[in-house]
């Protein structure tokens, strides 16, 4: 079951893209947070998701907030993905331990080895004020994200 709105968010390294670490609390006291959980890259469902954040970038990569969009794929995955649609934004690997962080929010699905759709919005302060989960062939509606953003 996935963490619920004001719980403090769990804190976490991961390698983006291009082999560089990040933490959530890298963004602790200066910007919202978007954090994006999807199962694969290169699938329909997920590519089509992730374009669009990529078509509205700049209601979710600004001076108030950064999107972080997850999966277990591996960097390397996610560099060629990330190339091959032209996506500006960290796409992190929770590759190993494998799903570590999607469980740590509770939205890896164990028997499929991968997380589902969930997203959360994270406050300056590392709070979880705002959480959608959808299962795997369900896509998630971006105007809830910034239908929420716009409540902070």
């Amino acid at each position: 079951m996935a963490i619920e709105p004001g719980t403090k968010a769990p804190d976490f390294r991961l390698r983006n893209q291009h082999g560089q670490t990040l933490t959530l609390a890298d963004h602790r006291g200066g910007k919202n947070v978007v954090l994006l959980f999807y199962p694969f890259a290169f699938s329909g469902v997920c590519t089509g998701e992730l374009c669009a954040l990529r078509d509205a970038l700049p209601s979710f990569v600004n001076d108030d907030v950064q999107l972080l969009a997850v999966s277990c794929d591996s960097p390397f995955t996610l560099r060629v993905f990330s190339e091959q649609e032209g996506f500006e934004y960290p796409l992190l690997s929770d590759f190993w331990p494998h799903g570590e962080v999607s469980r740590a929010y509770g939205v890896f699905d164990e028997e499929k080895g991968c997380a589902v759709r969930g997203t959360f919005i994270i406050d300056r302060e590392g709070v979880i004020r705002w959480t959608v989960v959808n299962g795997l062939p369900d896509a998630r509606d971006l105007n809830d994200y910034v239908t929420a953003l716009r409540a902070l």
